[in-house]
């Protein structure tokens, strides 16, 4: 069709729907053009939790996966692989209910995301109906949003012409573009969409990721380039060769590949681990970019558990596209294996790209009579003796009322990926703590806005708007609350293990340190620092000011008004065909928790195979109990 014919028929249906805006739907190219600005993002919370991937970086690193994997499944050594390329953009999630676009959403913290729907409609690879057969009536389908390189060029020439800064680099630009409150400004950057995988909680008529991409062609969407399947791991090696090698002429940023095992009944026995990498797919990283830089100083940053974290202070340098000045030395130790001097060329790459570190120094290049480097004996903040733990790397300032430990405790209490309190930074934090308001998280609820309109650089707005956000955060779900508390060795996927099994904080407490570390996916040490964080008299302390602010105790994982609202369930055994993950998300989706223990409050027990004591429990208790099949029914209910 030539551009004037379609452009006289595109007029002709804006006229006909704004006439009758009853015959709008959906899927009509009219939902393309973009949206009046939204006021902000919503979130999204996912049907089934978007995972990231484990990295490997040399054939070696895929060979201990395989390995690993073949031990769960020796199967997996006759599976097949395929190969994809890992495209550099933005993880985005597709809802789709009887083939129509509904929902679209960024990928977020894995488990809720930005809801970014009116953006996406824009996105001319993204279909607003589904073509074909064979999809199911509720499916998400799960990809990459890229900044095509020419588009990306074109708009940076734009931009200077304008007298604006360019953007660092696709990436980014990307994920900035999906977050726009106006779609308009979204469609003008000319993002595009690969698809790579899809979930859904009723079968699809595939058996392997290589037919996947072929049924997501056949919906209308398109899948990178370059896609092999083979049939051993050791065919894998020369594809990723090949293929690095084809990275400077595709029109997309690639940084590395994508091995999947083929065999998708393979992914739900290979399960995940804890709720964050599954196990039957892995990247394999292309070699990063690498700077050389000279290092202007070394210095050091009092965390939030008292661990001294050395940085480099660097002469800029660009590296993959963004300039860094300051990079990461890990600890001391390695400061010292290494022997990195003040002084001294330093190689620095950006880890995952995306945290600048020092490699090590360029030795040849070393000034005469540079220093060794000596680790602090005291802490730079406060003074206090350094401790040194028998078995680990890292030095610690052992007081807790430490300036630094506080002050890197309360922004991290605040940060985005804990209990979110917008507006609340380091230096906001720091400008607070000088002022006396605030010693730890628990002052924060006491916040009103008359002391804080006293402060330098805040106006009675600013001064609103935290206090809400503070307000804002008591409702925050319970992993949110254990990450932000700084619990040692608590990262954020173990903290979502924990309270997703617990389910209140007040359980989780009266647990004892065996009984944690039973958990899938929670060790020892992590089982240790958790139990001996709430044995601690000054840390039940806070928790109990916190109660009394009314922050939320409980895991809020469920979706209101589901058939499963308010019921709970417990699962014991090996399901046949669902794992753990899977059946956990099938019953929170629907509206339901589930537990660890069975009590006379438990709705129901999900039983599979070599089920363990709870089934007896059920039994004496009159638990009614289900197998997989019945569970899917339930599901199905709601579907």
């Amino acid at each position: 069709m030539a551009d004037a014919e379609y452009d006289r028929l595109f007029r002709e249906l804006q006229q006909l729907e704004a006439k009758n805006p009853d015959l709008r739907t959906p899927d009509s190219p009219t939902q393309r053009v973009g949206a009046e600005p939204a006021s902000a993002l919503t979130k999204y919370r996912h049907r089934v939790p978007m995972l990231s991937l484990a990295n490997a970086f040399d054939d070696g690193e895929l060979e201990a996966w395989q390995t690993r994997i073949a031990k769960i499944s020796p199967e997996v050594l006759s599976a097949g692989y395929q190969l994809e390329l890992k495209i550099d953009g933005a993880a985005i999630n597709l809802t789709y209910e009887d083939g129509i676009l509904t929902v679209a959403a960024t990928r977020g913290n894995g488990t809720v995301g930005d809801d970014v729907t009116a953006n996406v409609r824009t996105i001319p690879d993204v279909p607003l109906r589904l073509q074909g057969t064979a999809w199911t009536p509720v499916l998400e389908v799960r990809g990459e949003a890229y900044f095509p390189l020419d588009n990306f060029a074109r708009l940076n020439e734009r931009r200077e012409a304008n007298g604006e800064e360019p953007f660092a680099n696709p990436r980014n630009s990307a994920a900035g573009s999906l977050r726009q409150l106006d779609s308009r400004v979204t469609r003008s950057r000319g993002l595009r969409f690969f698809a790579f995988h899809i979930e859904s909680a009723y079968p699809i008529p595939v058996a392997t990721q290589h037919e996947v991409l072929d049924l997501l062609t056949s919906w209308g969407f398109d899948v990178a380039p370059h896609r092999h399947r083979v049939a051993s791991l050791e065919d894998a090696f020369a594809i990723v060769a090949e293929l690095e090698a084809l990275v400077p002429t595709l029109n997309f940023e690639s940084d590395g590949i994508v091995i999947k095992v083929d065999r998708l009944a393979l992914h739900e026995t290979l399960g995940v681990v804890g709720v964050r990498e599954p196990r039957w797919a892995i990247a394999r990283k292309f070699a990063p970019e690498i700077a050389v830089t000279k290092l202007l100083d070394i210095r050091v940053n009092v965390g939030r558990t008292g661990a001294l974290n050395p940085y480099a202070v660097l002469e800029p340098v660009e590296v993959s596209g963004v300039t860094v000045s300051k990079a990461t030395l890990h600890n001391m130790n390695l400061v010292e294996v290494k022997d990195i001097r003040v002084g001294d060329h330093v190689e620095v790459m950006r880890a995952g790209e995306v945290i600048p570190q020092v490699l090590g120094p360029v030795i040849e290049k070393r000034v005469q009579g540079a220093k060794r480097y000596k680790p602090p004996t005291s802490c730079p903040v406060c003074g206090t003796e350094v401790e040194h733990p028998e078995g680990e790397v890292a030095c610690y300032c052992p007081n807790a009322s430490c300036p630094g430990r506080v002050l890197e405790g309360i922004t991290h209490y605040a940060s985005r990926g804990a209990l979110d309190i917008r507006g609340l930074g380091e230096q906001r934090v720091a400008q607070l703590h000088e002022a006396g308001l605030v010693r730890d998280v628990g002052d924060l609820y006491g916040l009103t806005t008359e002391p804080l309109e006293a402060l330098d650089g805040f106006a009675k707005k600013a001064a609103e708007q935290l206090v809400e956000a503070v307000a804002a955060s008591k409702a925050q779900p319970l992993s949110r609350l254990l990450f932000g508390l700084g619990i040692r060795h608590v990262g954020a996927e173990g903290a979502r293990v924990l309270a997703r099994t617990h389910g209140d904080l007040d359980t989780l407490m009266a647990a004892s340190a065996e009984e944690i570390g039973a958990i899938d996916g929670i060790g020892p040490v992590i089982a240790e620092a958790v139990a001996h964080f709430f044995e601690e008299p000054k840390n039940r302390e806070l928790i109990e000011r916190l109660r009394s602010h009314g922050v939320s105790f409980h895991e809020s994982t469920t979706t209101s008004g589901g058939a499963l609202s308010g019921q709970t369930y417990v699962i014991t055994g090996t399901l046949p065909n669902l794992s753990r993950t899977r059946a956990v998300a099938l019953i929170e989706t629907a509206g339901g928790r589930v537990t660890s223990s069975i009590s006379k409050n438990t709705t129901a027990l999900i039983v599979g195979e070599a089920p363990g004591s709870k089934l007896d429990r059920a039994k004496a208790l009159g638990v009614e109990q289900l197998d997989e099949a019945g569970l899917l029914r339930r599901v199905g209910d709601v579907t």
